[in-house]
């Protein structure tokens, strides 16, 4: 039951929006934050050498201060800022998809959990448009291919 509104997709975009009003407050109030994201789900350009990748765990923590908070950029389904990394400090783009964040963090306390799913758009159409899987749209044109069968179109 708790599985099923977890991967609800109506549950994940209400959690995105929750993310999306409480990172704006935080912009707008000018305050420092964290965020926990699932390193999988992140991307950065450019990409970063297989040396610094390596260390990240599943879970990593970004903190927005100094120029990364002034870097970022929020879209209906990203967060996007500048960061550096490794010792040499190698800048680059970070993009977090919102469904990505795990936990807002200040000060060392959450003030905001996503238990929300990441949920893959392709799959999802796939599952909400069972017609649009090209194995099933092409064995039903198959089908609907021989006269015989055209008793079965609706």
């Amino acid at each position: 039951m708790l599985y099923d509104v977890l991967k609800d997709r109506s549950y994940a975009d209400l959690m995105q929006k929750h993310i999306i009003d409480i990172l704006s407050h935080l912009f707008d109030q000018s305050q420092n934050f964290g965020i926990l994201c699932k390193i999988e789900t992140l991307s950065f350009e450019p990409v970063l050498p297989e040396n610094i990748t390596a260390e990240f765990r599943p879970m990593t923590l970004f903190f927005l201060a100094g120029y990364t908070f002034e870097s970022a950029n929020i879209t209906q389904d990203s967060i996007t800022f500048e960061a550096g990394f490794g010792a040499d400090n190698l800048g680059a783009m970070v993009t977090v998809p919102l469904l990505g964040i795990m936990q807002i963090i200040i000060d060392e306390t959450p003030i905001f959990v996503n238990l929300a799913s990441p949920i893959d758009t392709k799959e999802t159409e796939a599952k909400n448009n069972p017609a649009e899987n090209s194995g099933q749209k092409s064995s039903m044109e198959a089908l609907l291919a021989n006269p015989e069968n055209k008793k079965f179109r609706k």
